[in-house]
């Protein structure tokens, strides 16, 4: 395959090529036409002097007797040899194309009779094996007479010109070409050489070294922005990274606990769960709630790989009211087990698009959230909406969260307590789903806390209907 910088030297030399030859070929064609026309202007000067005097008896031209006639003037030997000259050649035939007069500098040879002459004609023609510009005329003598005069000029000389100019060109077009070649590659060179230095340091930086940076940002050409994104890019990834291990961390560590605890007292039943039934229950019970832990957490952990993979999600219009309401029903039972009022606040009726089963997940994740970190007081939860949302309070009496947590509070395994951490049931997963559904449904979710207790608002674009 090859190289991109040799397909940029190509292209490059391939356009300047093209152009060096279009300005060689426009000049050459230039040139021949200007030799050209000073012939053809040196040709039709003598043909307008012999005109001139065929228009006139006793022409002052002639050499001879000024009584003599305009065609005895045109004919007149002397006349001829002085519209002559050593590269101007005049011949004078009858309109039978029979020679009556012709410049000494012809010698025997003579111009072809010319065959169309309805009007002044211009010929290109050889006369003893020399090429020849022709100009024919005819002209009216006197009152009767016609004769047709040919004037012409040799043109090997603007041959000879043109020739010493078509090499000279293309000499010129030779050297052209070679340093434009050369320029390309030189081009080409400065131009991928960054390209090749920046992907020599990119293979340089691997999976375990992803903290080095290229450190470009000297260069403000579109090189320069490469380098500066690809450095976005480190970043990201190692935020990335870092989050994973530190999931995989946490996840490590919440999981370690219930199967410790499993774990034991599978082994207490194993030894004594035959002769003790107290041993043999509590370590029944102890199995069902952790295990009972573990598939919770495990669900959350499916749900919040769900929300986060970006697959396209089904939706529908619903209405968050509703949702609301169901999610208060379904928790006002452990709400008032803890001797909390649970209430749910005149909701408005507007429409969003959503999935309904992550929205009454996000809604029930805040709700329990609020139960369990609330000892007294009560939890409101409130849905309203105006002209470009629809959102969704949940507001509740607890100790609230210091300002420097707020934060990390949406992060995964994330608990604020840390001394209740272990006694508060939960997998530290709740508040992580609540963000990445609000996400998926271009949506987000914020919090505000003060000594009074915490409000979380989540936010979503509202469905315009025809009749909102």
């Amino acid at each position: 395959m090859i190289s991109l910088r040799w397909r940029i030297a190509a292209s490059y030399a391939l356009l300047l090529a093209l152009a060096s030859v279009a300005i060689g070929i426009t000049i050459v064609l230039a040139f021949q036409g200007i030799l050209y026309a000073q012939v053809k202007v040196n040709v039709d000067r003598t043909m307008s002097e012999i005109v001139a005097s065929a228009q006139t008896e006793g022409n002052p031209f002639s050499v001879g007797t000024q009584t003599e006639s305009a065609l005895d003037t045109l004919l007149d030997s002397a006349n001829i040899e002085h519209w002559a000259s050593p590269r101007t050649y005049v011949q004078i035939d009858s309109v039978a194309g029979a020679v009556l007069a012709k410049s000494t500098n012809l010698g025997g040879a003579r111009f072809a009779a010319a065959t169309d002459l309805a009007s002044t004609t211009y010929r290109t023609l050889s006369v003893a094996g020399a090429p020849f510009l022709v100009e024919d005329r005819m002209v009216a003598v006197g009152a009767s007479d016609r004769v047709v005069v040919h004037v012409g000029e040799p043109l090997d000389t603007l041959q000879r010109a043109f020739a010493q100019a078509q090499r000279a060109i293309a000499t010129i077009l030779v050297l052209a070409l070679v340093a434009v070649l050369a320029l390309s590659v030189f081009l080409a060179t400065q131009m991928v050489e960054p390209i090749n230095r920046l992907a020599r340091e990119m293979r340089a930086i691997g999976s375990d070294r992803l903290d080095r940076r290229l450190g470009w940002s000297g260069r403000r050409d579109e090189i320069g922005q490469l380098a500066a994104s690809f450095d976005d890019l480190l970043g990201r990834l190692e935020e990335g990274f870092a989050r994973e291990r530190q999931f995989i961390s946490d996840a490590s560590h919440e999981l370690r606990t219930p199967l410790t605890s499993i774990h034991a007292n599978a082994q207490l039943l194993l030894r004594w769960g035959d002769r003790d039934e107290r041993i043999r229950r509590e370590s029944l019970e102890t199995i069902a709630r952790e295990s009972g832990s573990l598939a919770a957490m495990v669900d959350d952990m499916l749900t919040l790989a769900k929300a986060d993979r970006g697959d396209p999600i089904p939706k529908e219009p619903i209405r968050l009211a509703e949702i609301a309401a169901q999610a208060v029903r379904a928790s006002a039972l452990r709400a008032s087990e803890k001797g909390l009022l649970l209430r749910l606040a005149p909701a408005s009726d507007a429409t969003m698009l959503g999935e309904r089963n992550l929205i009454g997940h996000l809604v029930s994740n805040l709700i329990d959230n609020a139960i369990k970190f609330t000892d007294a007081g009560g939890i409101d939860v409130g849905v309203g909406s105006d002209e470009r949302v629809v959102w969704l309070e949940v507001s509740d009496t607890g100790p609230g969260i210091a300002a420097d947590e707020l934060p990390a509070i949406f992060d995964r395994f994330y608990r604020a307590d840390k001394s209740r951490s272990r006694a508060t049931p939960g997998t530290g997963l709740g508040l992580a789903i609540v963000r990445s559904i609000a996400r998926v449904h271009d949506g987000r979710v914020a919090a505000r806390s003060s000594a009074a207790g915490t409000t979380f608002r989540a936010t979503f674009p509202r469905l315009l209907t025809q009749s909102s």
